[in-house]
């Protein structure tokens, strides 16, 4: 029976913000919201989920429309986590809004056309920042935790990202350039009007380009710079443990890292130092990276008692990351003297699959269960590697002998190597 005194809908609005998927956390979020700030969207911008940075919800024509640019432009000028209200850029045009930040992992919250539910109650807006904080952690938790699947497809999509902004960047530069030719050309004798055009066809070429640096910027990050929001995502694990915590900084001079990678490294990072932790009698733990140009190179090592175990759940969930980008996860053990992790993460993102593969519209997880049947693994030792059941293994094992029209496996081996897939 529910106690009267207590805020039921807040409490059940905050439990459906923890448990919610990320594809439909906007929507509960603003569902959670409504009752005590209305608006015409909202909008979340989150730099953990590389492949889809954006969360909407609710009217077409500004969630449709607003802009990466746009975002990270008013994310930049507020105050750390303090609501902001004014007027922003958004979705084309300027738009009263109410911006938060969430600090910890730089996300902003936008409500456009935000008003009080009850203008009498000054709680409001207290109860939406608590809300946003919610919403906020749960994306970090979904993120840091998530399936192979999910990194594979935030993979592709910041590349696909890139290679939309190059081909919007080439199109509308020759476009523009091309004005400028014809308008500073003698012929036309229109000195006012030639000379506003080119102005505007000048900052318009500005403005592009603009866009296209900070579009990369978003999907890529350099390597001093996600060592740094590695160390500064640690200090709240680090500060108060007497363990020592040693950090050795890349080369400053290393490649950027693509966005996935930036935020998968520190994801893994943080696992292993959590599961060394767990060992009696550590001292110390010193975390290095190091970028060759082509991978990025983590060494975690511990001094521990060397009870840290390849085998171990957590270790095992980490390796099953590792995979999905393609990567490589070593760990030597030396009884009495401690642990050493060598992760090897590829920087260029996965050859894509041949036509004919991409035709058999696989879903992500029958692809990887095709990958590791290609590999040579058993049912048993693909359940492991991918944190399923055998029974979820068999179950996808049918659905893609369908879609590729085989019997067995041999057939489906055969098959996959001949169209590439290894």
């Amino acid at each position: 029976m529910h106690h009267p005194d207590l805020p039921w809908p807040l409490l059940q609005n905050a439990a459906a913000l923890a448990e919610s998927p990320l594809s439909e956390i906007a929507k509960r979020l603003r569902e959670a919201v409504l009752p005590y700030y209305r608006s015409s969207a909202l909008v979340i911008f989150t730099e953990d989920c590389t492949g889809r940075p954006q969360k909407k919800a609710s009217e077409e024509d500004i969630i449709s429309r607003v802009s990466i640019a746009e975002l990270d432009a008013l994310r930049a000028s507020l105050p750390d986590e303090a609501p902001w209200f004014g007027e922003a850029e958004l979705a084309g045009r300027p738009r009263p809004v109410l911006a938060l930040k969430y600090a910890p992992s730089h996300a902003l919250l936008v409500l456009t056309d935000p008003r009080p539910a009850d203008p009498g109650y000054e709680a409001g807006l207290d109860l939406v920042t608590y809300l946003w904080r919610v919403a906020a952690r749960r994306i970090q938790e979904k993120v840091a935790d998530a399936p192979p699947a999910y990194l594979l497809e935030s993979r592709a999509s910041s590349a696909e990202r890139i290679r939309v902004t190059a081909e919007l960047t080439d199109l509308h530069s020759t476009t523009l350039e091309t004005l400028l030719a014809a308008l500073r050309s003698s012929s036309l004798d229109d000195a006012a009007a030639r000379s506003t055009v080119t102005d505007l066809a000048s900052k318009a070429l500005v403005g592009l380009r603009t866009l296209n640096d900070r579009t990369t910027d978003l999907v890529e990050e350099p390597v001093g710079t996600a060592f740094e929001r590695l160390r500064e995502n640690l200090q709240s694990l680090t500060r108060f443990s007497d363990i020592e915590f040693e950090f050795i900084e890349p080369p400053l001079t290393g490649r950027a890292l693509p966005g996935e990678v930036a935020h998968a490294a520190r994801a893994i990072v943080r696992g292993l130092l959590l599961a060394m932790m767990e060992q009696p009698k550590l001292n110390r733990i010193r975390t290095q990276w190091d970028c060759d140009g082509e991978n990025l190179l983590i060494n975690v090592r511990d001094d521990g008692d060397g009870t840290l175990a390849a085998d171990d759940p957590s270790i095992m969930r980490l390796d099953r990351r590792v995979e999905a980008l393609t990567g490589h996860l070593q760990i030597d053990v030396m009884p009495g003297w401690g642990a050493d992790v060598v992760v090897t993460l590829p920087l260029a993102p996965p050859a894509p699959l041949a036509g004919y593969i991409a035709a058999w519209n696989l879903a992500a997880r029958e692809l990887e269960v095709l990958q590791h049947l290609v590999a040579g693994h058993s049912n048993r030792t693909i359940a492991s590697k991918l944190g399923i059941s055998e029974n979820t293994v068999k179950f996808h094992v049918r659905n893609l002998f369908k879609k590729i029209d085989v019997g067995s496996r041999a057939e489906a081996i055969a098959l996959a190597h001949s169209h590439g897939l290894r």
